[in-house]
């Protein structure tokens, strides 16, 4: 059994530390031959930040099957062309389920879905935005609960960080020390779809959020989770 304080720290150097670094000088150094490990990095350390977040909870086989459920429907939404309600799925399990198991349906959506949409050196930094989008979410989520505008207000700015954390990776894949001027071009380039992101993860949260968390609640309460 692992120290408490301990696994309180590791919860959080994984997500706010290791992941990052990993996906940042993986694309920088590893390049696209060594996407694959790369991909294989994160998805562990995804799944060391779940173990660890699991510990107090209990019930581990209900709550997998949540994110299951949830990371099932977050991929789905990918298939909808222009407006998708992916974000706004993960925020939603993230408030409900947990933080650690927020980041894994994030995480889990983007890898498991790029297998029909292409596995490259751009899946870690989705597997850790809108990982990171389910954490914060579930972090957060004492106030999410009590406010839904404060949820309307940070799926909108979910929607700008998604982009801008894309554009890194952008910015980085040409191997220029223009970077700053590269990231730049990048994001002015992808204003439209910007705004896109983010208007829609406002819209998708009015819809989805009260009848999911509705639903959850019942879960959590009638199986002990």
């Amino acid at each position: 059994m692992i120290n408490p304080k301990i696994s309180r720290v590791i919860r959080y150097v994984i997500p706010f530390l290791l992941l990052p670094v990993t996906v940042v000088i993986g694309s920088m150094y590893a390049r696209e031959k060594m996407s694959a490990y790369i991909i294989l990095a994160v998805t562990i350390l995804t799944l060391a930040l779940l173990i660890f977040g699991s510990e107090k909870k209990g019930k581990g086989s209900g709550r997998a099957v949540l994110i299951a459920i949830f990371t099932a429907l977050a991929i789905v939404g990918r298939f909808i062309p222009i407006v998708k309600p992916v974000c706004a799925i993960i925020i939603i399990g993230g408030i409900y389920l947990g933080a650690e198991s927020g980041f894994a349906i994030g995480a889990f959506a983007a890898l498991i879905s790029n297998f029909s949409f292409g596995q490259g050196p751009w899946t870690p930094f989705q597997m850790l935005g809108w990982g990171l989008i389910g954490l914060i979410a579930g972090l957060c989520s004492g106030l999410f609960r009590k406010n839904r505008i404060a949820v309307y207000i940070y799926g909108g700015f979910c929607g700008i960080l998604y982009s801008f954390l894309m554009d890194v990776w952008t910015a980085l894949w040409y191997e220029s020390e223009e970077f700053w001027s590269l990231y730049v071009m990048a994001i002015v380039d992808a204003v439209p779809y910007t705004i896109v992101y983010a208007v829609s993860n406002v819209l998708f949260l009015i819809i989805l959020l009260k009848p999911f968390g509705r639903k959850l609640e019942r879960v959590k309460i009638r199986y002990g989770l």
